[in-house]
């Protein structure tokens, strides 16, 4: 018998806890707001009154057994999953979760080398193995998008004895792998396949958005509801099913990591969110899907503009793309992604997704309507106007080969380091990742062995003023290197510690 999806449990537990007048002799300490007289001016009396602790009525989500278990189970008869585990420290939790529940130290996993970096949390924590797999790329965009069915399969072919495949679908772009494709071969192997869906709470819920992590057969998957689910920011759900994951032991790995204080405020939006998604997800995304067509619409008659479209679904590591990201390469204005998310912002008012060296992206959300849909339609045709149509060169070399890992990220991470001056780095094992912006793949991940190929490669980049990411220093003078590699040439000649 199908669940009644119009109930909130957790929300009308709030409620009923409030309405009752409940005087609290207990945390948090402000008091349903009467410690913070200020905060509770700006944001409201109800809101500070909601922020509970685990009281009788309430649940405890360590050990849910009443209305969050109740959420939980209509989250996951939403999502057509057999278990759901809500999250309130963000996807970051449930994507470790996931490893740490497949992987004991020393196990391989498959995984994109161009995972977020809660991934490499992941395996530092867990102690796994990465086996990493190179994504395709757009050259065109300058972006990453999925790995292949038959780049997955040469893998597997190569390393039998892995314990997961881990995949990302939809990216933070919208492109979407072949994911139906990949979890077949994966499950083939008798291995499950783990999703970083932080980008696709939204998936199921209309036929025409690309299929969903677990419409596709996916063992687990990390789904960020607060991005564009509709709920509040740091709540996400952790989905699983099938018999190739033991579920207690994803609640205990959650009980290790997660907050034993969870924000009912928090709760409550997720609980919200998924009854609007489950009632009125399909009528609600059809004006998001028309509110998006007339975007790219607009937008696509201007000169200089140039909008990713289903085209690149003909490409390698793409499947299907999500039309509610919207990227925009903006070079034919003679602008990069960085110039113009300024521009949009401190003369428009305008907050874009994301920029980058040739893209900004624009997400459109159930939260959007025709107005703002206007506003940011005209903003680019006011630009447009504004700036001389140029011929740029794209600048896209090829990426280095992947370093050789001489140590886990594990060890990298707890191992002894220093800072070294990256021109003398050559040989010497990274204690961090470097990620380059275009394409967003890591150049160097921590436990590899750093290249000259991947020294040039990066002193290529900082010439075009791309956007390095990870490093401790931001101008990747120095890098961090596991000390005990270091000569003793090096280290009395290059080691330094940053200010």
């Amino acid at each position: 018998m199908p669940l009644d999806q119009t109930k909130t449990p957790i929300f009308t537990a709030v409620k009923k806890y409030i309405d009752e007048g409940v005087i609290p002799f207990h945390v948090p300490g402000h008091k349903q707001g009467r410690a913070l007289p200020e905060f509770k001016e700006y944001i409201g009396e109800r809101t500070l009154a909601m922020d509970l602790t685990c009281v009788p009525g309430l649940d405890n989500i360590c050990n849910p057994h009443d209305v969050i278990k109740e959420a939980e189970e209509l989250m996951a008869a939403a999502y057509g999953a057999d278990h759901a585990f809500f999250l309130v420290n963000g996807t970051t939790s449930g994507i470790q979760a996931m490893i740490l529940a497949v992987c004991q130290p020393g196990d391989k996993i498959i995984i994109p080398r161009n995972a977020h970096r809660s991934a490499l949390g992941g395996l530092i924590l867990s102690g796994a193995r990465p086996v990493y797999i190179e994504p395709e790329v757009n050259v065109d965009y300058g972006i990453s998008m999925g790995i292949t069915p038959e780049n997955l399969k040469k893998t597997l072919e190569e390393h039998p004895d892995v314990k997961a495949v881990f995949v990302i679908s939809p990216n933070y772009y919208g492109t979407v792998p072949s994911l139906k494709q990949i979890v077949e071969i994966s499950h083939s192997y008798d291995i499950p396949v783990l999703v970083d869906e932080a980008h696709g709470a939204h998936l199921k819920f209309h036929p025409s958005l690309p299929m969903s992590s677990m419409e596709a057969g996916a063992d687990l998957a990390a789904v960020s509801s607060h991005k564009l689910g509709g709920s509040m920011t740091q709540t996400s759900v952790l989905l699983a099913q099938g018999d190739r994951i033991n579920f207690r032991q994803i609640k205990a790995v959650l009980n290790l990591s997660q907050t034993t204080s969870p924000s009912y405020v928090l709760l409550s939006s997720l609980d919200i969110a998924r009854k609007q998604l489950a009632i009125n997800g399909r009528q609600r995304l059809e004006q998001v899907l028309d509110i998006t067509k007339l975007i790219r619409g607009e937008l696509s008659k201007i000169d200089g503009l140039s909008l990713m479209g289903k085209e690149v679904t003909s490409l390698p590591g793409c499947s299907d793309l999500d039309p509610t990201k919207i990227t925009i390469n903006v070079q034919g204005l003679g602008l990069s992604g960085y110039e113009m998310e300024s521009i949009l912002r401190e003369e428009y008012k305008i907050q874009v997704e994301l920029s980058d060296l040739y893209n900004v992206l624009l997400l459109v959300s159930i939260g959007d309507d025709y107005h703002t849909a206007n506003r940011i339609i005209e903003a680019f045709r006011d630009i447009a106007v504004k700036h001389s149509l140029k011929n740029i060169v794209k600048f896209y070399p090829p990426l280095p080969s992947i370093p050789r890992m001489a140590v886990l990220p594990r060890e990298a991470f707890y191992g002894q380091t220093c800072n070294l001056e990256l021109e003398y780095a050559e040989g010497e094992i990274s204690a961090e990742v470097i990620t380059a912006y275009p394409p967003g793949i890591p150049l160097i991940c921590p436990g590899e062995v750093i290249t000259r190929e991947v020294i040039d490669y990066i002193n290529l980049l900082k010439e075009e003023q791309a956007d390095l990411q990870g490093p401790e220093d931001p101008e990747l003078k120095y890098i961090r290197v596991l000390k005990r590699t270091v000569s003793i040439e090096r280290e009395f000649s290059g080691c330094a510690e940053l200010a």
